[in-house]
């Protein structure tokens, strides 16, 4: 009662508000509290203030824990650019694309990559989403408990393999991709998250070092045959061909071999991790709350009548947004993210010097109470317009804001509501017995495995 109080009484004084968090270790700061329970961690700062200073190992780093802060923060891109622990190693791994380049080169790939996402082409997209949501629900057997997560994820990566180059890999290529990514997302968040820098310990020959690795070099290596083999037969209306074919209006250039394979590379890992783990949060929600599922599966039987759902459904299907928007806010894929000060400059009244690594956190937001009323309950109807309308401006954040918004949205809320649709209305997935399902938070928050037996609905 005590924490709640102080943050009413912060909730008033906003935004303006400047804090420490406590419980920093000498040289490591906050970084084993944050490795080890960092959604408890974030969800405890918001009472420190609306700008909360927290450690890094030896670095200083701030956490905007208040909506018009983390606007100020999105909204002048130029003076809080990418960068920080966490993008540092995205640019190892992916190269410098949509998600870790800096302002200036950032500007020009979104100009150019943007019409591949252009709101025309999604229902072309979805066309092809509905087919591989199709052949995967193929595979699945009455009674035979699968991995919910792994399937989704496989799915995910299906669509966007599908979208960028036209046609699916085979199956020898998309078992190998999926292998690669996970190794690479799991080293990827050891890295950003360990209290000891990895620019020495990563060059231990460790098994696990070796592994990480071999996925990194070989996902750059199947990226590169598919951009070679496409340069030769360059008939496709994919994103693929967009990336080869398009010149930057302001400049007549084009994308260079390097860019575009940052590019693909940025699209799977982001297409495949997010997504997948959104569409299996949905399912374990709703196999834990009835009643919703209820819901859904009676607009699902009005609406479809039995038959699979197709684009022009998704504006007939409003509880079915609702569901996936409340699955965004209350496990948000990407759950922490990470800004640095190209120069001084103050963000709530606190005075910051150039590098300065700012923080803001969708887990954070979506489960302040000040700004969600019973935050831990799934509710979709409270993304009903009367009651959606009495959200803070900025609290509601899964796929960020300004200029450096999530390229996809769009292509992946569709594909997420596609999904839903035609797993809810065929299928009702329960946890298998024994299962605990705990919240992951690694490069996304994802559920881990997520064992659950499927039962067709009559």
């Amino acid at each position: 009662m005590a924490n709640r109080s102080t943050s009413q009484e912060l909730h008033r004084l906003r935004p303006g508000t400047v804090g420490a968090a406590p419980g920093a270790l000498p040289l490591i700061g906050h970084a084993i509290r944050l490795s080890r329970r960092p959604l408890q961690f974030l969800s405890e700062l918001p009472v420190y203030g609306d700008l909360v200073e927290i450690r890094l190992g030896p670095r200083r780093a701030y956490m905007a824990c208040h909506p018009e802060v983390v606007r100020q923060l999105l909204l002048t891109p130029r003076t809080f650019d990418k960068g920080g622990p966490a993008i540092e190693q995205g640019r190892r791994l992916v190269g410098d694309g949509l998600i870790t380049s800096e302002w200036a080169s950032h500007r020009r790939q979104r100009r150019m990559i943007q019409p591949a996402f252009h709101p025309a082409r999604i229902p072309g997209y979805a066309s092809m989403m509905c087919q591989d949501i199709e052949a995967t629900l193929g595979s699945w057997l009455p009674g035979r408990t699968l991995d919910v997560h792994d399937a989704m994820q496989n799915l995910a990566l299906r669509i966007t393999t599908r979208t960028l180059f036209t046609t699916s890999l085979s199956t020898e290529a998309m078992s190998e991709v999926v292998e690669c990514l996970f190794v690479i997302m799991r080293g990827a968040w050891k890295r950003i998250a360990s209290p000891v820098p990895f620019r020495w310990v990563d060059k231990v020959p460790t098994p696990e070092n070796r592994r990480f690795e071999r996925a990194r070099t070989r996902m750059r290596s199947l990226v590169s045959q598919i951009i070679d083999q496409r340069r030769t037969q360059n008939d496709h209306d994919d994103i693929l061909s967009l990336l080869l074919n398009d010149r930057d209006e302001s400049t007549g250039e084009s994308l260079n071999d390097r860019e575009i394979h940052d590019q693909i590379l940025t699209l799977l890992v982001a297409g495949t991790e997010t997504t997948g783990a959104a569409m299996a949060w949905a399912f374990h929600l709703l196999a834990e709350h009835p009643a919703v599922e209820s819901r859904l599966q009676t607009e699902l039987d009005s609406v479809l009548a039995g038959r699979p759902p197709e684009f022009e459904d998704l504006p007939r299907l409003p509880y079915t947004a609702r569901v996936l928007t409340e699955t965004l806010r209350l496990r948000p894929p990407a759950w922490i993210v990470t800004r640095t000060t190209t120069r001084e400059t103050e963000l709530a009244g606190h005075r910051l010097n150039p590098g300065t690594t700012v923080m803001y956190s969708p887990y954070l937001l979506h489960h302040n109470p000040d700004l969600f009323p019973d935050p831990e309950q799934f509710d979709p109807d409270r993304w009903l317009p009367e009651r959606a309308n009495a959200v803070p401006h900025g609290a509601m954040l899964p796929f960020g804001a300004g200029n450096r918004k999530c390229i996809g949205d769009k292509f992946g809320m569709t594909e997420a509501a596609l999904a839903i649709a035609t797993i809810a209305s065929r299928w009702q997935l329960r946890s298998a017995p024994g299962t605990t399902v705990r919240m992951t938070p690694k490069a996304s928050l994802g559920p881990g495995p997520l064992p659950m037996v499927p039962t067709p609905r009559s």
